[in-house]
């Protein structure tokens, strides 16, 4: 039992599963206010223009109701939320590819071949050690 418990713990505190957390915590507060600005912003300015708010649009058949305009604010939620995850994706793989730049060095040659024997030679070397040949400076 005590293996378990430890092996969960270790799951439980790895970063992925603690980052996975933060993230689904703070997407559910960044839909809560998507949702607020679809709903008292964007649905009443694009009724302005309609003359009718979204969440009055239904269709009634059968005396079932049926919502469609509840379904088109879900649409611009859905749209506007799916936007600014493009944008929020974009700026962190820039961030991350503007690392990457940094970290790659640049290397510098230091060795060279041997234009008599084809063997790898040091850079400064003026002769070759396996074929004892004299090796021009360029080569």
């Amino acid at each position: 039992m005590k293996a378990f418990l430890k092996e969960f713990k270790e799951f439980a505190l790895r970063g992925n599963v603690v980052d996975l957390a933060v993230g689904v915590i703070i997407g559910g507060a960044f839909q809560a206010i998507v949702s607020s600005l679809t709903n008292d912003v964007i649905s009443p300015f694009i009724g302005l223009f309609a003359s009718t708010d979204f969440s009055d649009l239904v269709l009634t058949l059968n005396g079932v109701d049926i919502r469609y305009g509840s379904f088109i604010t879900a649409v611009i939620n859905f749209i506007i939320m799916a936007f600014v995850i493009f944008l929020f994706m974009k700026i962190l793989n820039k961030l991350t590819s503007f690392d990457k730049k940094k970290e790659e060095v640049v290397e510098e040659k230091t060795t060279k071949e041997c234009p008599y024997c084809f063997s790898e030679i040091h850079i400064k070397a003026t002769k070759c050690p396996h074929c004892t040949a004299d090796v021009p400076e360029k080569v």
